[in-house]
């Protein structure tokens, strides 16, 4: 399976009192999954993609399966797999786990939007051909 991978402590700023995440912060965080996805192995900023293109990729749908608890001071290892790419959309599967443990699962639904026309807009061939080679069942 091809996926991306990407690291980040849990810091204070993600905490509740407890010292646990904030459920509201792991959609934060997932965010910066997805925008370090696009800027790393895509090669497409969203500076690029948003101010100089005037694209963007909101989640249409988004499903997140809560595991268990992360913690301030533990360091959570994300994974981004495409599930399938449409026309102007992709569904993924975004992972995190902290010491080998599971913390949650997200299964979302990317769309790619004209941010001047708010109309979806089909994914360009070269990012089509990136976000296919990090489908599930790549080998």
């Amino acid at each position: 399976m091809a996926v991306f991978a990407h690291r980040n402590p849990v810091m204070f700023q993600h905490c509740d009192p407890a010292g646990i995440v904030f459920y509201p912060r792991y959609f934060e965080m997932i965010n910066a999954v997805v925008e370090t996805f696009f800027d790393q192995a895509v090669a497409w900023s969203f500076h690029q993609m948003h101010i100089v293109e005037r694209l963007g990729v909101p989640m249409g749908r988004i499903a997140v399966d809560f595991h268990a608890p992360s913690r301030l001071g533990d360091v959570l290892d994300w994974t981004l797999a495409v599930d399938r790419t449409g026309g102007a959309s992709a569904d993924m599967v975004i992972r995190a786990a902290g010491g080998g443990e599971a913390r949650l699962t997200v299964r979302g639904t990317l769309v790619l939007v004209d941010l001047d026309k708010m109309k979806s807009r089909r994914w360009p061939d070269r990012v089509r051909a990136v976000l296919e080679s990090y489908a599930e069942d790549a080998a």
